[in-house]
């Protein structure tokens, strides 16, 4: 049995358990998380949902965000309170893809007569994700996800040639977001445009929502828009004068959409959403090697990350390594501080300039 298999086999089993739970704990207390207040009630799975809708609603809303600051969210499983929560929400937000496999069992299990849902990869044209990570030729590491890449790619990845693609031509004629045989790369927000048409899409969704309140989640979309569409102009002019086009990884990579909006190409230890921990030997050698003939002069990880790949690139190469935040969680203590996707973007544009040096 493949482990994507007994993945999906134990999340079924969660699902029965938490619904179990929920009926038992007394689904007529629908006011679990009723505000005090009369507030819209907004509950999102990750950090990204958050922040658009914390901008766009403003004070006009109560957000809850079920994967707390600090979590992993490839590991995240829901609990019944969870799901306590999204039934009493007025509008429920969520990413979709592989790590959301969860959601569309919990939505099929609870009354959803009062609730809107916006699913974050409906908002944009979805990216299939890259396995292969820029590496050429190189066995980065052992898995059943057999994908055919090559209708995806703007880069020039010779790593293309010598993979085995088990799916047809046909199927990447357009992009089908309900298809189940092609995983698409969920992070769509590293995007500066694509945060700004999610923007967009949940003013929208807020304005029909809570209509009394409509001008102020317009003001709100549009000066948060501004803000987004600045960081795409800061970046654009650092790709422009850049010495360089390639990032490199000591990680995962949860950054193809960032690299297509941009042109860039990349090489990375994991795809964005492996669970593996440790790159195989070629991986590193490949890595090392490329390093020091391209003089790369960062190695690149991501937030949350023991940064252990990253730090042995590093020392091999004598490069520094800098984080490139894919916003995807953040610390406790960012979160406290009031970290935005926004602020966020401005420390990875520092860290893009010294990457493309």
């Amino acid at each position: 049995m493949t482990k994507k298999k007994v993945g999906i086999i134990a999340l079924i089993i969660i699902i029965i358990s938490a619904v179990v739970m929920v009926f038992a704990y007394g689904i007529k207390n629908k006011q679990v998380v009723v505000s005090e207040d009369d507030k819209m009630k907004i509950v999102v799975t990750s950090f990204p949902q958050y922040d658009f809708a914390r901008a766009v609603a403003g004070d006009k809303a109560n957000i809850q965000m079920l994967i707390k600051p600090g979590v992993e969210t490839h590991s995240y499983e829901p609990t019944p309170d969870d799901i306590q929560k999204i039934q009493n929400a007025d509008l429920f937000i969520y990413t979709g893809g592989e790590n959301d496999e969860w959601v569309e069992g919990i939505l099929d299990s609870i009354d959803t007569s009062s609730l809107k849902t916006l699913k974050l990869e409906d908002c944009v044209d979805l990216i299939e994700e890259d396995e292969t990570v820029g590496l050429e030729g190189v066995e980065t590491h052992s898995h059943s996800h057999n994908h055919d890449h090559d209708d995806e790619h703007n880069h020039d990845h010779d790593n293309e040639e010598g993979h085995d693609h088990d799916h047809d031509e046909d199927e990447h004629d357009g992009h089908n977001h309900s298809s189940t045989d092609i995983e698409y790369d969920e992070h769509v927000w590293t995007s500066p445009l694509n945060a700004i048409k999610i923007v967009k899409k949940i003013n929208a969704e807020l304005d029909k929502i809570d209509s009394k309140n409509a001008d102020t989640f317009d003001n709100n979309a549009e000066k948060y828009i501004s803000e987004i569409k600045d960081i795409d102009s800061q970046i654009r002019d650092i790709v422009k004068h850049a010495k360089r086009k390639t990032l490199v990884f000591g990680d995962r990579f949860p950054f193809k959409y960032f690299v297509e909006e941009y042109g860039l190409d990349y090489k990375a230890a994991f795809p964005g959403c492996s669970d593996e921990m440790e790159p195989s030997a070629e991986t590193v050698s490949y890595l090392v090697n490329f390093i020091r003939k391209e003089n790369i002069p960062v190695v690149l990880y991501v937030e949350l990350s023991n940064q252990k790949v990253a730090d042995t690139l590093a020392n091999e190469t004598g490069t520094k390594t800098m984080c490139l935040n894919s916003a995807h969680n953040l610390s406790q203590q960012d979160f406290e501080n009031g970290a935005t996707y926004v602020s966020i973007m401005k420390e990875n544009i520092k860290t893009l300039k010294a990457a493309l040096q």
